[in-house]
């Protein structure tokens, strides 16, 4: 380093100490990017800029990364451990040049793997970025944009506390000295592919260019498809095309957000304070995995799943502190009230309304909104399911938008979309009082200001939150896989709609709702709620509590549900601590301990967090189930009856496993309960074990109500074969509810009619029933007979007792 650059970088560091404040993504980069501290390390940066320099040290130390101003020693030599990809401009050099210092090392550093066959240097590109402001159309600027010396100092006191420093994937020299070679040529390359990636880190961060809404309003009244249903809406009402077009107008502002970066900075800080004084603390996971599609140029859509109206604030609010522009967000109209609609307007949402039918332009102008989005690179945010779970589950996707998505690539979209799914959490959904009261009959609550007052009035702790990025699923591939021939529907102007689209669209639904699931988070509030759910009084002795939540704890710890599922580090003890410090439990304490209960409201209310987790265990579940009914049985019979009842459990919850998996998943949760000393293991013989029995049969009441559920179903099935889908969903409620009253059964979805109707479709799609509506009686009846055994004498009595008492089945 030459005595001039370290004079000049000495006087930088005092005036950017107190001007410079931000945050480093990801906050771990040496965990999060896999990189090794044992490897020679240099960064690569975008542009010539002492002042980047210096904020990347200050990161990089913080990271317990090595000093970028520290030279770097390879077999001797010593070189620097930066290189810049740009150099500053000035009257007599463009911008675009890329300095000569870089290429010759690059160089020196390729020709050292080709000395050292053991060398690996890891490059770490690192983008320093001064504000996220996206830009303007029609400003025709670079995306990112190199400054003179003046123009870094103004960047820095304007949007010094809005610094962010982006750590990337590391690039083995190895690789490219093994595949490419060592000469000249190869370190121009290097040089040049950084730039597209330092344009990307950009774009991924601010995102695109953001029209004025006139301009957007303008390029859309204007194009061959809302222009024909202009012309369509005049003639089908008889009104003139001057007429039908102010009605496009007001439906194109009705809908449009209009997105704005100050209003999202000054957001980011409400935010802040909100979630600091509501939660102990915001869980983010695989969130690298979003960032990586982002700058590999993909077209993001989340879909998350939709707990509460916190959920829209939520994930934004996490996006924009992971280094990603925050979504462009389909909300609902009733959301479009004062002053809400408009600030949520400028946060990125854009309304749609519940349903499109009857109004042909209008949902015409909605699929070229949001087209354009595509189009344009928006990232897209929209809730699959169409409104908020009121049990806890994950409801069926509405599949309209998702169509939609897929109608825009029909388009002739030039990159690939992939489908983000996301799992919100919560310990307390401030909503869940009101969702048991609509469940009980009450009729929902209007949104409105007044609504919102009374929400922030009531604002406490509510523990830990959840965001975890599922696995995401590529549209572009899917469609490759399912229907090969698909580009060959590609239509500039969308006046088709091919054969394929609705089979293939229910499909990637529910592979889209799996993944939202196989994303989920276990937490205190869930585990323990589970736990006392399902004992028969709702109590539990601290204890037996403990006990009971670690026997969880270890099964989706030892046996994995998926990769993307996280489980709390804490112990069950340190669980049930946090758990009863959120106020939801009845403690109570004699002279042998603390015993903790619910009492019947609560009971309604903990069957919400039991249900955001109830298909991690429900294969667990079942199997000791099958273990407690029938005490001693053979390992055979425990995978026939599994795999049996599987299928309407894998379409009801969404669970990840496929039916083939079946005898393996079996086998290694038969060892983990053995392990855990539930059950002895005789060669291939399964018998309960009696000291611990009590924490087994807990463990099978999980799934005990989805059984019960089963039954009443086939069983009215079996013996009311003249009863249609209509009568047997209704007549199956009716004895649900009746059922519930006698045996103190408080989930609110055990009489759901939308359970009900899912199942018998089930049913037809294994073939229970056939395409006539036929029961097919002998495996009808042998499936009836298998669910009996697996239920308690008590139900099962009172299952029989009521079909054979309704006179109106007589």
């Amino acid at each position: 380093m030459s005595s001039r650059h370290h004079y000049t970088r000495s006087l930088l560091k005092l005036p950017l100490k107190p001007l410079v404040k931000g945050s480093a993504i990801p906050a771990n980069p040496v965990d999060d990017l896999a990189i090794n501290l044992n490897k020679p390390i240099v960064y690569a940066l975008p542009f010539r800029s002492n002042v980047d320099l210096l904020t990347l040290r200050h990161y990089a130390l913080n990271a317990g990364l090595p000093d970028p101003l520290e030279p770097l020693i390879i077999n001797g030599e010593s070189f620097d451990r930066f290189v810049y990809n740009t150099s500053r401009p000035n009257k007599r050099r463009r911008y675009t040049d890329i300095p000569t210092a870089s290429v010759e090392l690059f160089e020196q550093l390729l020709k050292q793997h080709k000395i050292d066959p053991e060398l690996d240097i890891q490059v770490i590109p690192v983008t320093v970025l001064w504000g996220r402001s996206p830009g303007k159309e029609g400003q025709c600027k670079p995306y990112l944009r190199a400054y003179t010396s003046l123009q870094k100092a103004k960047m820095v006191i304007k949007h010094g506390r809005d610094c962010l420093v982006r750590f990337s994937p590391v690039v083995s020299l190895r690789y490219m000295a093994d595949q490419h070679g060592t000469d000249v040529t190869i370190a121009h390359k290097l040089a040049r592919v950084a730039r597209i990636h330092f344009s990307r880190q950009k774009l991924a961060a601010s995102g695109p260019d953001l029209p004025g809404r006139h301009q957007l309003f303008k390029r859309l009244m204007t194009s061959p498809v809302v222009k024909k249903a202009i012309a369509d809406e005049a003639k089908s009402k008889k009104i003139s095309e001057e007429k039908a077009s102010h009605e496009a107008h007001k439906i194109l502002d009705e809908i449009a957000a209009n997105f704005s970066y100050s209003f999202v900075k000054k957001g980011d800080r409400l935010l802040g304070w909100l979630w600091n004084r509501i939660y102990q603390g915001l869980n983010v996971n695989n969130a690298s995995t979003v960032r990586r599609l982002a700058q590999d140029g993909h077209e993001v859509v989340y879909v998350p799943c939709h707990r509460s109206h916190m959920d829209y604030l939520l994930l934004s609010y996490v996006l924009f502190h992971e280094g990603m522009v925050p979504p462009h967000i389909a909300a609902g109209i009733n959301l479009n009230f004062f002053p809400a609609g408009p600030l949520f307007r400028r946060g990125g949402a854009f309304f749609i309304r519940r349903s499109f039918k009857g109004n042909k332009l209008y949902s015409t102008l909605f699929r070229e909104y949001l087209v354009e989005l595509f189009a344009k690179g928006y990232s897209v945010e929209y809730f699959s399911e169409g409104g908020r779970s009121r049990t806890g589950r994950l409801l069926p996707a509405k599949t309209g938008m998702l169509a939609m998505t897929i109608q825009a690539m029909l388009r002739g979209l030039n990159r690939p979309v992939t489908l983000v799914p996301v799992y919100i959490g919560y310990e307390h959904v401030m909503e869940v009082n009101s969702y048991a009261k609509e469940l009980k009959g009450n009729r929902k609550e209007k949104e409105n200001a007044g609504l919102v007052l009374r929400t922030i009035r009531k604002l406490r702790n509510f523990g830990q939150g959840y965001v975890n990025f599922g696995e995401p699923i590529t549209i572009n591939q899917y469609l490759n896989e399912k229907v090969p021939e698909w580009t060959q529907d590609i239509d500039p102007l969308g006046n088709s709609k091919p054969q394929w689209l609705t089979p293939v669209v229910n499909d990637l639904a529910t592979k889209m709702m799996t993944h939202i699931n196989g994303a989920a988070a276990a937490n205190a509030m869930t585990l323990c709620a589970t736990a006392l759910l399902a004992s028969r009084q709702r109590a539990l002795s601290r204890n037996s509590l403990i006990k009971q939540v670690d026997c969880y704890m270890k099964l989706l710890t030892n046996v994995p549900y998926s990769d993307t599922v996280t489980v709390p580090e804490q112990s069950a003890e340190e669980l049930v601590t946090h758990a009863e410090s959120l106020d939801k439990f009845i403690i109570e304490t004699d002279k042998m301990g603390d015993i903790i209960s619910l009492d019947r409201q609560q009971s309604i209310l903990m069957t919400y967090y039991r249900n955001n987790i109830i298909h991690l265990l429900a294969i667990p579940s079942l199997i000791a189930q099958i273990v407690v009914r029938h005490q001693s049985i053979h390992k055979e019979d425990i995978v026939k009856h599994v795999t049996t009842i599987y299928p309407f459990l894998k379409q009801e919850l969404f669970i990840t496993h496929d039916i083939n998996e079946m005898p393996q998943l079996i086998e290694r949760y038969l060892q983990e309960f053995a392990q855990q000393q539930l059950i002895v293991v005789d060669g291939d013989i399964v018998t309960m074990k009696q000291n611990n029995a009590q924490r087994t049969m807990r463990l099978g009441r999980i799934i005990a109500e989805t059984l019960q559920r089963y039954a009443i179903a086939l069983n009215l099935l079996v013996m009311h074969s003249e009863l249609n889908k209509s009568e047997l969903e209704k007549h199956s409620q009716a004895i649900a509810q009746r059922l519930g009253r006698l045996h103190g059964i408080n989930a609110p979805e055990f009489f759901d009619k939308g359970v009900f109707s899912a199942l018998f479709v089930t049913l037809k799609q294994q073939g229970y029933i056939d395409e006539n509506g036929e029961r097919q009686l002998e495996q009808c009846q042998a499936f009836t007979d298998q669910l009996n055994t697996m239920i308690t004498p008590e139900v099962r009595l009172t299952i029989q007792e009521s079909l054979y008492r309704d006179t109106q089945l007589a």
